[in-house]
Order: C-alpha cells, then sequence, then structure tokens
C-alpha cells in the first residue's frame, strides 16, 4: 500500500508542472463513451476512459509530436476563440481542448470544426485515443486471451501502416513478453518479433 502511494505522489509530482494540454470527449453509447488526454510539455502523458480511474495508462510522446501539438494549440490561441464551425452537421462527441499554463486556463468546446489546425490537432488527440485502446487491447489479449494475441498484433500493424499509433515504444514490454514465452503461438512470437525490431529501429 504504502508503494502505491508513493507512486501516485510520484506521478502528481511528474504533472505538476505546465503547460499542459487536456482534450476530453464525451460521446455516449459508444465506446469508450468517455475519454480524456492530458500532454504535458515534456510529452509525459495520462489516457483514461473513467473520470474517477486511480490508474490511467501513462506513456510519453516523442519530442516531435510534443512539438507539434503544442504549436497547433499556440497557433489556435490556446483555445481562447470559438472552434465550432456552428454547421448543421450530425453529432460526432462534445469535444474540449483545454490548455494550462501561465494566466488562467482557457478552453473551447465544439461538435464539430472547419478550423485547419484544430481538425489536425483532434486528430493528434485521436490517434493517442488509438494507440492506447491498441495498447488496452494487446494488454488483455496477453493476459487472458493467448489465442487471440496474433489477431492483437495484426490490428497493430494494420494501425501502424496506416501511421495511426504513437508512442510507440509504450508496447515493447509486453511485446517482449510474447516473443520469450512458448505459451503463444509460433505465428505470434515471429509477428511480435518483426514489429518488436520495426519500432526499435524507427527510434
Amino acid at each position: 500500500m504504502k508503494s502505491f502511494v508513493l507512486m501516485l505522489a510520484a506521478a502528481a509530482a511528474m504533472f505538476a508542472e505546465g503547460p499542459r494540454l487536456i482534450f476530453t470527449k464525451s460521446f455516449p453509447n459508444s465506446s469508450p463513451a468517455w475519454l480524456q488526454i492530458t500532454l504535458e510539455r515534456s510529452g509525459e502523458a495520462i489516457y483514461k476512459e473513467d473520470p474517477k480511474d486511480e490508474r490511467p495508462l501513462t506513456f510519453k510522446l516523442t519530442e516531435a509530436d510534443t512539438t507539434a501539438m503544442f504549436g497547433l494549440a499556440d497557433k489556435l490561441d490556446h483555445f481562447a476563440r470559438p472552434l465550432e464551425s456552428g454547421l448543421k452537421v450530425a453529432f460526432m462527441g462534445a469535444k474540449t481542448f483545454r490548455y494550462e499554463g501561465q494566466g488562467d486556463p482557457k478552453e473551447a468546446k465544439f461538435n464539430y470544426s472547419e478550423d485547419l489546425e484544430a481538425k489536425t490537432l483532434l486528430d493528434w488527440f485521436e490517434r493517442i485515443a488509438e494507440s492506447e485502446r491498441a495498447y488496452i487491447d494487446l494488454e488483455r489479449a496477453v493476459r487472458f486471451d493467448k489465442l487471440g494475441v496474433n489477431d492483437s498484433i495484426l490490428r497493430l500493424e494494420v494501425a501502424r501502416n496506416q501511421k495511426r499509433l504513437v508512442a510507440e515504444e509504450q508496447f515493447l514490454p509486453f511485446l517482449e513478453r510474447i516473443i520469450k514465452s512458448e505459451a503463444y503461438m509460433h505465428m505470434a512470437r515471429t509477428r511480435a518479433s518483426a514489429l518488436a525490431e520495426s519500432i526499435r529501429a524507427a527510434k
């Protein structure tokens, strides 16, 4: 219990400094129905699918990816201006961009925006969400569905080929676990080895 408390304290300290970007999306009847991504300027990030989640996923973006996202926030005046298009379009989820730095926090809420920078930043956050969903999928397969591991890795490869994955190194511990254990199918171990090698080569 003491080690868990210390871990929470360390995480809180890590995310105590600004500036930070926070993206929240609420879309009832979708999966997930709610999500939030917090990104620090250091690249440290948190992903959660429940506001009360006390053990969210933590990962780190590359400096290039982090700089790109904060650069878009700068171009959007740190969300000090409206982003909603006002057009009559289908509901695609209530989205909020929030910037916390010097001065008062600023945020903009929207369903659909025609602003190019806003659309690009939204795509970044959606890619992060897709990556963390892929991480959750792989973790579940590794722990509870050994026969499904190969399919999980295949979905990961497809997402990566489509340039939808970020923070790729977070997948390496699970891939190494698969590679080293004969409990998984040979095909899955071979696929995991090739993917891990490709991720390391891209560093």
